[in-house]
């Protein structure tokens, strides 16, 4: 559903532990057309609680531009090809931003 800004284009993130399991599942979002574009970012260190443990750990983040209506989809697929029992899944709703790059996005719906 398009926001009132009349596009219908969001931001996923997630983090992956390794260059290998990220570049797989960015080409495997791009190949089912789920995903315009994955950009995988330079490692950073994410510093968490996980099972009663203080955690660290170098991950890639990732930034994935999709639309709302393959949302639901994206997810369950960053879930069967994700390593993390609990992966980090964030939806963002972008209220705004250049028109031609958001009808690009939403032209992976077409």
């Amino acid at each position: 559903m398009p926001n009132e800004s009349g596009n219908d284009a969001i931001l996923v993130l997630t983090n992956l532990p390794d260059t290998v399991s990220a570049e797989k599942l960015a080409e495997i979002l791009i190949s089912e057309q789920l995903a315009a574009c994955v950009n995988i970012l330079a490692p950073c260190t994410s510093v968490y609680q996980w099972q009663g443990k203080l955690e660290k750990a170098s991950e890639l983040p990732m930034m994935i531009k999709t639309t709302r209506n393959l949302y639901k989809t994206l997810e369950r697929t960053i879930l069967k090809h994700h390593p993390y029992e609990l992966p980090e899944i964030i939806c963002v709703t972008i209220d705004d931003g250049l028109p031609a790059y958001l009808e690009w996005v939403a032209a992976i719906n077409v």
